[in-house]
């Protein structure tokens, strides 16, 4: 009887252990989301030129990496994105940005769907400046990042996301070689889009 109940004892240990490790295995400390993102600019100018820029829709994925249950840190890239800069509504030139942004994420325990919060920094890289003679921008931007989110457990490992953020960048504009102020872009970026646990 002894060694019945030893036996029933190391067996439920066994299968506890393998649940934890099926459970581990299904919700990994990796998560990867791929999104749909609309950027909406605040186009804050300060040159006196009119300056804004064109709202657009673009692809975005993330690295996430929980270090435990509630808190993660997430890298969001995307490809370089060609903007249109206007002065006064009138189209004046291109630009591309490259906005890698990393950010500390602390995620709520909640029944049903995981909202969590972000902040932190994001550097911006312009490249293929096409903007009429002698006037520039400066080459890259670094500033803060805010974001609210959630993941809404679809089956298995999969995750419906819905995510906003809100990203601080901007430029100091030259005309002729002089300083005319700072362009803020400064966009909100909605997003929505999938995500996968492993």
């Amino acid at each position: 009887m002894k060694k019945q109940i030893i036996t029933a004892v190391v067996m439920a240990a066994a299968t506890l252990m393998a649940g934890n490790a099926f459970a581990q295995a299904k919700e990994g400390p990796w998560m990867v989301r791929v999104r749909a993102v609309n950027i909406n600019s605040a186009n804050n100018d300060s040159t006196g030129l009119g300056l804004s820029i064109n709202n657009k829709t673009i692809p975005e994925v993330d690295v996430s990496y929980f270090i435990n249950k509630n808190v993660a840190v997430e890298l969001i890239l995307t490809v370089p994105q060609e903007h249109t800069l206007y002065s006064n509504g009138v189209a004046i030139g291109t630009f591309e940005q490259l906005p890698p942004t990393l950010l500390v994420q602390y995620h709520f325990d909640a029944p049903g769907f995981k909202p969590y919060v972000g902040a932190g920094i994001n550097y911006t890289n312009f490249s293929s400046v096409n903007l009429p003679a002698g006037v520039g921008i400066d080459s890259h931007s670094v500033g803060g990042a805010l974001q609210v989110g959630v993941d809404v457990p679809l089956s298995g490992n999969m995750y419906l996301n819905f995510d906003v953020k809100k990203v601080y960048m901007g430029t100091n504009v030259y005309v002729g070689g002089a300083d005319k102020g700072t362009f803020k872009v400064d966009p909100v970026l909605v997003g929505v889009g999938l995500g996968w646990r492993f």
